[in-house]
């Protein structure tokens, strides 16, 4: 808090810093905003659980023409998350959001969101498609049975792959129960970490 008998520099320094924290207050809430905004509950569930499982299918397409390992990682596994557009928005502080659902041998078995908080520079908003292999029963199951929403850290690990140029995956993320992958326009991302994103039924 700036004294009252601050000097004319030093008041020029606290109204300064004052500017900087409401700035970054905006940027919270606004980030907030988004959030609340994209979960809020749709008008039409059927329409809603069509047009996630329809970006679902495209994510997913993309995801196995762009890499083998992906692939074969997929058919071995015995649940996908698969999260088609995962916008994060800010500057400094941002906010990441998106919909999509758990595949379990070809069908839907249920709709969920995704949330994460980011501290960082964020330039404007980006997107990328995230996806959260199970690759064992154990796995699976423990995420299934929570119902009060799933954290990754805190409920469990996610081995991040990076995929090389030739669309390969080290052979050891390739053996953990929980494998994510991320995917932008340009490609797969080298480095990301999930730890912080919650994952949460979807009411449709």
């Amino acid at each position: 808090m700036c004294s009252k008998d601050a000097d004319m520099s030093g008041g020029r320094h606290c109204t300064a810093k004052g500017a900087t924290m409401k700035r970054r207050e905006v940027l919270v809430i606004g980030g907030l905003t988004l959030i609340a905004g994209c979960s809020s509950a749709p008008a039409n569930p059927d329409t809603k659980r069509r047009e996630i499982d329809a970006a679902v299918d495209n994510a997913l397409s993309q995801l196995y023409a762009s890499s083998t390992s992906a692939r074969e990682l997929g058919q071995r596994a015995r649940g996908i998350l698969v999260f088609p557009s995962v916008t994060t928005a800010g500057f400094v502080i941002g906010a990441s959001y998106g919909e999509g659902a758990l595949r379990k041998t070809g069908s839907t078995a249920g709709y969920y969101k995704l949330t994460a908080g980011s501290i960082g520079l964020l330039a404007g908003a980006e997107s990328k498609a995230m996806y959260i292999l199970f690759m064992t029963d154990e796995s699976l199951q423990k995420f299934q049975a929570d119902t009060s929403g799933w954290t990754v850290g805190a409920d469990a690990s996610v081995a991040f792959a990076s995929v090389g140029a030739s669309g390969s995956i080290d052979t050891e993320t390739a053996k953990k129960p929980i494998i994510g992958l991320a995917r932008t326009n340009g490609g797969f991302m080298a480095n990301l970490s999930f730890d912080g994103t919650k994952v949460e039924k979807l009411p449709i």
